[in-house]
């Protein structure tokens, strides 16, 4: 991926399938370690003697605080990483720093920030969760450590995603193992050999999370990397910062609606199918979760190449990116969709032995997964919005299929159909059909549209960055050679 130590990755003239598949693979393994050892952790709170019910529940609680946290890291830099590949395709290495450096002062704001609100109102917050007289001091336990080590989870995540965009995801991945190895470790000496219960659990995740956010600081200070974190870019500038926010708000608000989508359907499940319906709903999100890791992946591994030869100007290996993502996300999403249909038992059974839930979960999994054959369609072009930097668009189709569509659809439909169960569960198909569809047609027409000319435009920007870089490397050696006669 690099010619030597500190140049740049090869994004503009390597074969775009290798390409794209050596930079998915890793981020496709991180994705798969990193929810494998969120369920480790929660399979050892689970185990703690005599209160692990009520200790795993408390935890639960936590999981939109949680997940708001991460999402402000996401905000930041989901955007910020994509904008700074486009500038390195324009051979402005300078203008790449200053995002990545602004991006790491925001972070540490945010995180103070994060830190004061969640120890101030934390228990408040909790007790909106949900959190009850009997898991409210497990919840408080394992989040008021949680929030004092935020500062390292806006780093790990969000810098990591400077990592991937400079195509360097075996570095990426890296990350994430150490961090989820070091967490599978230290979870049980904490929670057992040293008795520190739920607290344990909590300190072993953010000094896990310390330490891959040392690794990397550490990489983007080294000659590994081609871009650094420079201290004269470190002043917060939202000239350079406010359009990268605006680009971060997709991947943001897809994350922090995730806890008022589990809400919605937990709500009126609960109403009209009782707890075993709520049980199946939670199997349900666990394979689309594992269903969906392979099409994150690939689309993390495709955004550095489309990003680089956005800005380069290179059309032809824009579209020959897409199109070679969008088949690959396609026949991802239509082979899940059928395995899911033919063998729901097999996915059910994974993660219950009640025989009762798991007949339950199969016949509701056909139902739930039936839009899925189409939405590998839906995620690469949504994310290939995100990946040339159009704010707008990636922002209206996150809010688009969760919020216009999914959620309604979930208090609406039961008011039609009679079978009020099945009803909730027939939004999530229609949503992801009908989200895939307008999500197609808009990429078909922006890239139709209005792509060649920015693709125009960037190419004589990248032209002329190149011509000045030249003149001046001309123009130092002249100076050299003079220096050197006189």
């Amino acid at each position: 991926m690099k010619k030597k130590s500190g140049n740049k990755p090869d994004l503009g003239t390597a074969p775009i399938g290798r390409l794209l598949f050596s930079l998915a693979i890793p981020c496709i393994t991180a994705q798969i370690i990193n929810v494998l050892y969120n369920i480790v952790d929660r399979m050892y709170i689970g185990h703690i003697p005599e209160v692990g019910n009520a200790a795993l529940t408390g935890v639960g609680v936590t999981m939109p605080l949680i997940t708001a946290i991460s999402a402000f890291a996401a905000l930041v830099c989901m955007g910020a990483a994509p904008r700074s590949a486009i500038f390195l395709g324009r051979n402005d290495k300078e203008t790449s720093e200053k995002i990545l450096s602004g991006s790491f002062s925001l972070l540490v704001v945010i995180a103070i920030l994060l830190t004061a609100i969640v120890e101030i109102f934390g228990q408040d917050l909790l007790l909106g969760f949900g959190a009850s007289a009997s898991t409210l001091p497990y919840a408080w336990s394992y989040i008021q450590i949680y929030a004092m080590g935020t500062i390292f989870v806006q780093i790990a995540l969000g810098l990591n995603a400077f990592i991937n965009a400079q195509g360097y995801s075996t570095w990426g991945m890296a990350t994430v193992c150490i961090g989820a190895i070091l967490n599978i470790v230290l979870d049980p000496v904490f929670i057992f050999v040293f008795g520190m219960g739920v607290r344990g659990a909590a300190l072993a995740t953010i000094l896990s999370q310390g330490v891959s956010a040392l690794f990397v600081l550490w990489f983007l200070c080294s000659k590994f990397s081609y871009l650094h974190i420079q201290k004269k870019y470190l002043k917060l500038d939202f000239r350079i910062l406010g359009p990268c926010l605006a680009l971060g708000l997709s991947p943001f608000i897809m994350q922090i609606t995730e806890s008022l989508l589990t809400i919605s359907f937990n709500t009126s499940l609960g109403r009209y199918g009782g707890d075993l319906a709520v049980g199946a709903m939670t199997i349900l999100a666990s394979v689309m979760q594992f269903a969906v890791l392979p099409l994150q992946g690939l689309c993390q591994g495709g955004q550095p190449i489309l990003s680089f030869n956005f800005g380069a100007g290179n059309k032809e290996r824009v579209m020959k990116t897409f199109k070679l993502l969008l088949i690959c996300c396609v026949s991802y999403s239509m082979l899940m969709c059928l395995f899911c249909e033919l063998f729901p038992q097999v996915m059910a059974s994974i993660f219950t032995p009640n025989q009762e839930l798991i007949d339950y979960t199969s016949w509701a999994l056909r139902i739930y997964i039936a839009g899925v054959g189409i939405f590998g369609l839906q995620i690469a072009c949504q994310q290939t919005f995100v990946s040339l930097g159009n704010a707008k668009t990636s922002l209206f189709l996150a809010v688009f299929r969760k919020i216009i569509l999914l959620i309604p659809l979930i208090y609406i439909l039961p008011l039609i159909l009679p079978d009020k169960v099945v009803a909730v569960f027939l939004a999530e198909p229609i949503s992801d059909i009908v989200a895939a569809l307008t999500t197609t047609f808009m990429f078909y027409r922006y890239s139709k549209t209005k792509l060649p000319a920015l693709i125009e435009a960037n190419k004589s920007t990248a032209q002329a960055a190149e011509a000045a870089q030249k003149a001046d490397e001309r123009h130092q050696e002249e100076l050299s050679q003079a220096n050197a006669h006189a």
